[in-house]
């Protein structure tokens, strides 16, 4: 690459010691893939008091590789967390790869001003721990106190020991009273040059680790990387809970904020909130800090000649549940409201029509429908519809440019694709510059973490719809899941926000029948789906019988060779070629053979049988409903229905019982029609059958059998048997029974 960045200097900002073990491995695979050397992760690790000589080189040795590396990017946004900016980040576009930030910036961290600390003027150490026991503790909550520790020579610095944790906070107010001011006769004696430690939440008695704990009640925020004052002035502009704040008596407040959680598991969810905040505003937390039998600096001590000591107590928001919903409040990115009568007589403009009484720019559009109703070839139909500004099915479409976002299909199937519809429409290709495809299979992700690509991609392009198709490739969350899946329909809502394009992309239908249902409530999964959107276009298989199929192949067949003797011999399609004649398939063949042109009338007869019949349904927001569509899907396209001969067929929930009553009475009829064919046929060996050998066959009385041929329009009685009127020969087709 000509241009990359140099990951040696961005680590610079990135300390060490604030990293989780993953995220420490993360850096060093990241720079493996980038091309730099263990040195290079070596030399950076020194800065952490973890270190362990030799690690690194062991450690980079297993970095094979995989599908999904760690890139470079890696310590990129790492680094951004940390503070830094690239010297163009105010004027470059945004990167392919970028996130878009999800907000929560509550300080400015340019323009905040440091917070001056200012230490007690009469230290007093008994005051110090008294005051902070009392606001972290109840009388009966036992606390652990540390205040032996040992030096550690390789990394040349004070660890604390276990310490103990066997006496009430109630019990330690009342000692410490009691001391003169020693208060080593209460905690025990301290190393000057380490200091002392407290734990912050309260101990079962039996050790200082986290199962010991007994309440969730706070947890510890530290940061060390920028100055006392901006961490003061940091930690009280997020109007963090914080019960106490500490001067640790070196670089580092310690703030110990109320999580007030129910259990280890929301502590932990609540204290990943927290750091998250504290990062995105500029304040760089020790993840080390996380557990909640964390120590803590104790008040009321010295180190290396500084007071530890308490600079304030219960400042901020009251309880975490006021803070927690303070920041998402103030984050929450919504307008405010406004008031009707100031935008009366002005009102704003209306966003521009897309599809003529279907769908507006910006705005949604879900088509929905079963497995084989082409809703793919549809929706390219609409892509060239939009980028040539003509119908699509039966609306006609506002011209510009489109994105077409493949998910299925393979690269050069859906090239080939959208040329043979353009082929099918008749359409020339006029206007190829307005469409744009972005090809997908196997290259996806998840929509929520593909939105932000596609806007990028988008931006500036002028794009007055984007198609996705299909969906279900990007579905993230459970689709009968309405809370995620209105996460997940709101990434439309952010493409259709951020491009000011339409949305347009589809879903299938549910498992099972779909009679009875309404067309928003055919959709599968949420019904969130069929209401998010601002139009819903729906697809409903039709049941056609023989005399329709047969009708539509005729239309298709005579249509096409009115097409071909208007390309080859337009002369005699007008001289010799009659308005019924372009009816009839038989004729046009017929005119095709005497006009010399090549046809291809067999195949396109054979493909005609294979057309399925639809019905286009809809709910729209913007436009009144529209009146159903009928369609034939004659592949690669779909053709409406001009002729009107699909208008009245039913669908299941369309039929009335009366209606499904009398169909049911016609079959029963027609197969009694055809039983008794085959008794006449069959009761004298083929012979002509008397009354009392139908009688015998059919086992029923003689008089049931001449009520049966009275009824009958086939047979009748003559010289004591059974014939069939005109002498016809009756074939078992002839009465076949109507489904």
């Amino acid at each position: 690459m000509e241009h990359k960045l140099d990951l040696s200097k961005l680590l610079e900002h990135i300390p060490p010691s604030h990293l989780s073990y993953q995220e420490w491995v993360n850096i060093g695979m990241a720079l493996k893939h980038e091309g730099y050397t263990a040195s290079d992760w070596d030399l950076w690790s020194q800065a952490d008091a973890r270190y362990d000589a030799g690690e690194c080189f062991r450690k980079w040795d297993t970095f094979q590789g995989s599908g999904s590396p760690v890139t470079g990017a890696t310590i990129t946004q790492m680094a951004k967390d940390y503070g830094w900016q690239s010297a163009s980040s105010e004027s470059r576009e945004i990167g392919w790869n970028d996130t878009i930030s999800d907000g929560y910036i509550v300080v400015d961290t340019d323009w905040v001003e440091g917070k001056e600390i200012i230490p007690p003027v009469d230290f007093n150490p008994v005051n110090e721990i008294t005051r902070y026991l009392e606001t972290l503790f109840e009388a009966s909550d036992l606390v652990g106190i540390v205040t032996d520790s040992w030096y550690n020579e390789q990394k040349e610095k004070y660890f604390p020991t276990q310490g103990a944790c066997d006496r009430s906070a109630g019990r330690l107010i009342e000692e410490l009273n009691k001391c003169d001011g020693d208060i080593g006769k209460v905690l025990g004696d301290y190393k000057e040059d380490a200091g002392a430690w407290i734990r912050f939440n309260p101990l079962d008695g039996q050790g200082g680790k986290n199962v010991n704990v007994t309440d969730y009640r706070y947890a510890l925020v530290e940061s060390d990387h920028i100055s006392l004052e901006k961490q003061n002035a940091i930690l009280r502009e997020l109007e963090l809970p914080i019960a106490c704040l500490v001067h640790s008596g070196k670089k580092s407040l310690h703030a110990i904020v109320k999580v007030e959680a129910a259990d280890e598991k929301e502590y932990r969810k609540r204290v990943d909130y927290l750091y998250e905040i504290c990062k995105k505003n500029g304040l760089i937390v020790d993840t080390q800090n996380k557990n909640p039998s964390r120590l803590s600096r104790m008040p009321g001590v010295t180190r290396n000649g500084e007071k530890q000591f308490l600079i304030d107590t219960n400042i901020g928001k009251h309880s975490w549940t006021e803070w927690y919903e303070w920041i998402e409040s103030v984050n929450d990115d919504l307008p405010e409201p406004e008031g009707l009568e100031e935008h009366w007589d002005n009102l704003p403009p209306l966003a521009p029509v897309l599809i003529d009484g279907i769908l507006r720019q910006g705005h949604k559009m879900l088509m929905a429908g079963p497995s084989k109703a082409g809703k793919s070839f549809a929706l390219i139909e609409l892509s060239i519809a939009i980028a040539e500004g003509v119908k699509w099915l039966d609306w006609q479409c506002t011209q510009g440019k489109v994105l077409y976002v493949n998910l299925e299909l393979d690269r050069a199937s859906c090239l080939h694709r959208f040329k043979d519809v353009y082929t099918a429409l008749g359409l020339a290709p006029n206007n190829l510059k307005n469409i744009d495809i972005w090809n997908l299979r196997g290259k996806t992700a998840p929509m929520d973490k593909l939105t932000p690509k596609l806007i990028r991609r988008a931006l500036k392009k002028g794009y007055i719809a984007i198609i996705i198709d299909p969906i279900y490739k990007v579905l993230t969350g459970d689709e009968n899941s309405a809370d995620q899946m209105a996460h997940f329909t709101g990434q439309f809502d952010k493409i259709c926000t951020e491009l000011g394009a339409a949305t347009i992309y589809c879903h299938h239908h549910s498992k099972g029948s779909q009679s009875g249902k309404k067309s928003m409530d055919r959709a599968s999964g949420s019904g969130v789906f069929a209401r998010d959107p601002d139009a819903l276009i729906d697809l409903v298989e039709l049941e056609v019988d023989e005399n329709i199929m047969k009708h539509q192949v005729n239309k298709v067949v005579a249509k096409y060779c009115e097409s071909e003797l208007k390309k080859h011999n337009q002369q005699y399609l007008e001289d010799k070629v009659s308005q019924d004649d372009l009816c009839s398939s038989s004729e046009m063949e017929s005119h095709m053979t005497s006009a010399k042109v090549k046809s291809n009338a067999s195949e396109v007869r054979q493909s005609a049988h294979n057309m399925t019949a639809w019905r286009v349904e809809g709910t729209l927001r913007e436009f009144p409903k529209f009146k159903p569509i009928n369609m034939w899907f004659n592949y690669p396209i779909h053709d409406v229905d001009d002729s009107d001969i699909l208008k009245n067929i039913k669908l299941d929930d369309e039929i009335t019982g009366f209606e499904k009553m009398q169909e049911a009475n016609k079959v029963k009829a027609e197969l009694a029609k055809k039983a008794f064919k085959e008794a006449v046929e069959s009761a004298n060996y083929g012979e002509p059958s008397t009354i009392k050998m139908l009688a015998d066959y059919l086992e029923i009385t003689d008089q049931a059998v001449r009520k049966k041929l009275k009824n009958n329009k086939i047979f009748y009685l003559e010289d004591g048997v059974v014939k069939a009127k005109n002498n016809d020969v009756i074939t078992t087709e002839q009465i076949q029974p109507t489904t």
